[in-house]
C-alpha cells in the first residue's frame, strides 16, 4: 500500500510504510535528464548529479557529505537516465531524521563551488573512459545512439568531452534553478511504518524552500522515421565481439508493452528462454546472452545482446534473426507463454521485497506517468496478454525497417554486416 499527496509548496510525496523492516529509504526523483538537454548542456543533468555531493553551507565538503552518512552505515547514491535523475538514501530507520536532512541539504544547498567542478570534470571523464573500456556496456550507448541518432534521445548521458570541459559554473546555477523545482520533482519514503507515518511533517520542512518554478520541458529535436536496417560499428581490438541486435518498440504509455515484455523474456529473459539455449546451451557461442526491453514515456525497443566468438559473430546474428523470425510467424504455445507471465511474477514480488526498490518502483511511475499502479494491477496487465497478442506484436516490431544492429569488435566494414540483416 501507498499514499500519494501534494504538499504546500507543491511537492509531490508518496509514501510507501513496510511491515516488519527496521530500514527506511528516501529517494528523490527529478524529470530531467539527457533527452532534455540542448547539444551545448549534453551532459549537464549527470554532471550536476555529481556536483550534490560536494558539499554545502552546513556540510562544506564531499568528506563531510559522505563521512555523515558513513557513520550510519547508510546505503546512499544518484543516477541519471535519460528522462529522469534521481538520489537515495537508505539507511537504518532510527537515523531516518538525518538522512532526510542530508538529501534535503544536498538538494536545495549545495554551493557548486568552481574548484570542486573543475576538479569533477577530471572524474566525468575517467568515467567516461571506463564506459568505452568495456565493451558489454559501451555497445548499449551505441545501440541507443545508432537508434535516435542525432535526435535527443540519442545523446550520450554522460555527454561530450567537450561539453564537460566547457560547463561554466552560471550553467550549473541556471541548470538547477530551471529544473530542480517542486513541479518537477517526487519524493518517495519507504520502509519502516514507525517513521513513514510521520513522515509528511517532515519533509514539508525539510523541502519547504525548494524553488517552484514551473518546468515545461520539450524535446529537442526530431526524430526521424527509420526505413531501412541500420548498423553501427566500432572498431576496436578486443577478444571477443559485443552486439546489440533489436527493433523499436513501444513507450510506458503503449498497452502493448505488456506484450513487449513478455516477448523479451521468452526470446531471451531467462535460463530457459530461447536465445539462452539456443546460443549458449546448444551451440556454445556466448557466455552471456540476453534480451530485454527498454520503454521511455513514448517511445521504446527490444534488443538482444550477447558477447560472442569473433570470429563467428554473423552466425550468432543470423541466430537471433532466425528467432526473431520464428516467433513472429509461429507464435507461442500458451504453456510459454505462461511460464514467462509466471517469471514475470516471481522475480517481481521478489524484487519488491526491500524498501529501495518499492520506493524505485512507485517513484518512477509517478515522475514519468503522473500516475501509479499497484503491483497487482500490473499483474492483471500482464495477465490479460494472449498468445494472439504476443504475435501480432512480434510482427509489428520484427520487420526490416526496425532493425537496428550495434557491434563493437576488431572489424573494419561493416557492409558485410549490413548484407545479413534481414528477415
Amino acid at each position: 500500500m501507498f499514499k500519494k499527496t501534494t504538499l504546500k509548496n507543491n511537492l509531490r510525496l508518496v509514501l510507501a510504510p513496510m511491515q516488519n523492516t527496521n530500514t527506511t529509504t528516501i529517494l528523490v526523483i527529478v524529470g530531467t535528464g539527457s533527452r532534455f538537454e540542448s547539444k551545448k548542456l549534453n551532459g549537464m543533468s549527470h554532471f550536476l548529479e555529481h556536483m550534490f555531493f560536494k558539499g554545502t553551507k552546513k556540510r562544506p565538503s564531499a568528506l563531510s557529505v559522505s563521512t555523515e552518512l558513513d557513520k550510519i552505515g547508510a546505503n546512499y547514491n544518484a543516477f541519471t537516465g535519460k528522462e529522469i535523475t534521481g538520489f537515495y538514501i537508505k539507511s537504518s530507520s532510527e537515523h531516518f531524521d538525518l538522512s532526510l536532512d542530508v538529501i534535503s541539504d544536498m538538494l536545495l544547498n549545495s554551493k557548486f563551488n568552481l574548484d570542486e567542478i573543475n576538479r569533477e570534470r577530471g572524474v566525468i571523464l575517467e568515467e567516461m573512459k571506463m564506459v568505452q573500456d568495456t565493451p558489454m556496456h559501451y555497445v548499449s550507448d551505441l545501440f541507443e545512439s545508432l537508434l535516435y541518432g542525432k535526435s535527443d534521445m540519442g545523446q550520450l548521458i554522460i555527454g561530450t568531452k567537450e561539453n564537460i570541459l566547457d560547463f561554466k559554473r552560471e550553467d550549473f546555477l541556471d541548470y538547477f534553478k530551471d529544473r530542480y523545482t517542486t513541479g518537477n520533482a517526487v519524493v518517495c519514503i519507504a520502509g519502516d511504518s514507525k517513521k513513514i507515518n510521520i513522515a509528511k511533517t517532515k519533509v514539508q520542512k525539510c523541502f519547504q524552500k525548494m524553488n517552484k518554478n514551473i518546468v515545461q520541458l520539450k524535446e529537442q529535436s526530431e526524430h526521424k522515421k527509420q526505413n531501412k536496417p541500420q548498423v553501427s560499428l566500432f572498431s576496436k581490438k578486443t577478444d571477443q565481439a559485443h552486439l546489440c541486435l533489436g527493433v523499436r518498440g513501444y513507450g510506458l504509455k503503449n498497452k502493448d508493452r505488456f506484450a513487449l515484455k513478455l516477448l523479451g523474456v521468452i526470446l531471451g529473459g531467462n535460463m530457459s528462454s530461447r536465445l539462452f539455449i539456443e546460443v549458449r546451451e546448444r551451440r556454445g557461442l556466448a557466455y552471456y546472452v540476453r534480451t530485454t526491453h527498454e520503454a521511455y514515456t513514448d517511445r521504446g525497443y527490444l534488443v538482444t545482446q550477447a558477447g560472442v566468438n569473433k570470429n563467428k559473430i554473423e552466425e550468432s546474428i543470423k541466430i537471433i534473426l532466425k528467432e526473431y523470425k520464428k516467433i513472429a510467424e509461429k507464435g507461442v504455445l500458451s504453456k510459454e507463454l505462461q511460464k514467462a507471465k509466471d517469471y514475470i511474477k516471481g522475480i517481481s514480488s521478489i524484487g519488491l521485497e526491500t524498501s529501495d526498490q518499492i520506493a524505485n518502483f512507485l517513484a518512477n511511475q509517478e515522475i514519468l506517468l503522473n500516475d501509479i499502479s499497484t503491483l497487482k494491477e500490473h499483474f492483471k496487465k500482464i495477465d490479460k496478454v494472449t498468445t494472439a497478442d504476443i504475435k501480432r506484436v512480434a510482427k509489428d516490431i520484427f520487420v526490416n525497417n526496425k532493425l537496428n544492429l550495434a557491434i563493437i569488435g576488431d572489424y573494419k566494414n561493416k557492409k558485410s554486416f549490413e548484407k545479413i540483416l534481414k528477415f
